[in-house]
C-alpha cells in the first residue's frame, strides 16, 4: 500500500487546525460558521467529482439528493408523537431509546425520533431513490443523461416546494441537534462553533479517504477505463453499467449525508437547497476544480461556497456560477480544469512561450 497518497489528508488536517487557531487569535471565529457549512456542501461536490471525473457521468440534479437527505432527516426528527405516547408501539420505541423528549421553540414538550434514526433513514432513502433513478438513467449518455438528471432535480424541487408537510416555501424549522456521541453534537449553537467545525471537517476527510481508496482500487481503474472509452471498457469485460450505477449511488449518499448534517447544523432546511441553480453550482465547482482532482475540487468547493455564503458575490451569485459553466464549455469541453486550460492558453499566447510553430 502506498501511504504517500494519504499525505495530503494530513496536510489538509494541519491547515484546518491552523485556520481555526488563526481565527481564534484574530477574534474572527464567526467565519467558522460559513466554513462549516461550506464543508458539508463540499461533501456533495466530492461525490459528484467521483461521478463526473471518474465515471464520466454528468448529473444536473444532485441538489435533489442533498435535499432528500436534509428533508428526510428534518421530517423524521421533528415528527411529534406526544399524542400517541400511550400507544404500545410508541412506548416500545421510547423504551428502546428510539424516541426522545425535547422542547420545541415555544417551550412545549414533544416526543420525536432520535436524530440517528432520522439520519440513517435519510441515507437509506437516498440509496433507494438513486437505485430507482439510476437503473434506467445511467444507460443514457451525453446530453440525454444531463437532461434526465435535470428532470429529476426539478421534480424534487417542485415536491418540496408544494408539499404541505414539508413546509412548502417555508421549509422545515426547529430541527434538533444531532447528538453523535455523548458530548459531541451537530448543532449551530455559538458555544459549539469550534466543535462543529472539526466535526464537519472530520466528515469531509472521511469522504476523501473513501474516495481515495476507491480511486486506487480495482473499481477506480474500471471507472477510469469507462471514462476513457466506455466501448473499449465493455470490450475488455468491464461491467460498465454496474460500476456507473454504484458510483451514482455513492455520490447520492455523499450528497444525502451532507444535506442531513447541514440541516441539523442549521436547525432547518428550505426548498432553495433543491433548486436547479444549486445543482449547476456543484457542477461548476467540479469543473473549475478539476474533474479528476479531488483536492482541487475540495479547495474550490470550500473557497467558492465560502464566498457565496458570506455574500461576497452579492446578487450576482447565480450568475457567477453560470459564467463558470459557460467558460467550461468554451475552454474545457472535455475534462480539464478551466483554470488550467486558461493558463495554458495564456502561456501559449506569449512570445517565446510554448511550442515553436516552426
Amino acid at each position: 500500500m502506498d501511504f504517500r497518497r494519504y499525505i495530503p489528508i494530513l496536510v489538509t488536517l494541519v491547515v484546518v487546525i491552523l485556520v481555526q487557531v488563526i481565527l481564534s487569535l484574530s477574534g474572527t471565529l464567526y467565519y467558522l460558521t460559513q466554513l462549516t457549512m461550506a464543508a458539508y456542501y463540499a461533501l456533495l461536490v466530492i461525490g459528484l467529482c467521483l461521478l463526473m471525473g471518474f465515471a464520466g457521468q454528468i448529473s444536473l440534479g444532485h441538489a435533489g439528493f442533498f435535499a432528500i437527505g436534509g428533508y428526510t432527516s428534518a421530517v423524521i426528527s421533528t415528527r411529534n408523537f406526544i399524542t400517541l405516547a400511550e400507544r404500545p408501539l410508541v412506548r416500545t420505541l421510547e423504551r428502546w431509546g428510539l424516541l426522545v423528549e425535547r422542547q420545541d421553540l415555544y417551550g412545549s414538550v414533544i416526543l420525536s425520533m432520535t436524530p440517528w434514526i432520522a439520519f440513517l433513514s435519510a441515507v437509506l432513502l437516498s440509496v433507494v431513490i438513486a437505485l430507482l433513478i439510476g437503473l434506467p438513467v445511467i444507460r443514457l449518455k451525453g446530453h440525454y443523461l444531463a437532461m434526465a438528471t435535470l428532470g429529476f432535480g426539478v421534480i424534487i424541487y417542485r415536491i418540496v416546494l408544494g408539499t404541505k408537510f414539508l413546509g412548502e416555501a417555508d421549509g422545515i424549522s426547529d430541527v434538533p441537534g444531532f447528538g453523535l456521541i455523548p458530548g459531541l453534537e451537530v448543532t449551530g449553537s455559538l458555544s459549539s462553533r469550534i466543535q462543529n467545525y472539526y466535526i464537519a471537517w472530520a466528515v469531509v476527510l472521511l469522504g476523501i479517504l473513501v474516495s481515495l481508496n476507491l480511486i486506487h482500487s480495482r473499481v477506480g481503474r474500471a471507472l477510469r477505463s469507462i471514462h476513457g472509452s466506455e466501448e473499449a471498457a465493455n470490450a475488455m469485460g468491464v461491467n460498465t453499467d454496474r460500476y456507473k450505477l454504484y458510483t451514482f449511488v455513492l455520490s447520492a449518499v455523499f450528497a444525502a449525508v451532507g444535506g442531513a448534517l447541514l440541516t441539523h447544523y442549521n436547525g432547518g432546511i428550505g426548498p432553495s437547497e433543491a433548486t436547479v441553480a444549486k445543482s449547476i453550482r456543484y457542477v461548476a465547482i467540479v469543473a473549475v476544480g478539476g474533474m479528476t482532482n479531488l483536492w482541487g475540487v475540495l479547495g474550490m468547493a470550500i473557497l467558492l461556497n465560502f464566498l457565496s455564503l458570506r455574500g461576497y458575490l452579492g446578487s450576482f451569485d447565480e450568475a457567477f456560477f453560470g459564467a463558470i459553466l459557460v467558460a467550461m464549455m468554451i475552454f474545457n469541453p472535455r475534462e480539464m480544469a478551466v483554470v488550467r486550460r486558461l493558463l495554458q492558453w495564456f502561456k501559449g499566447s506569449k512570445p517565446g512561450i510554448g511550442k515553436s510553430r516552426g
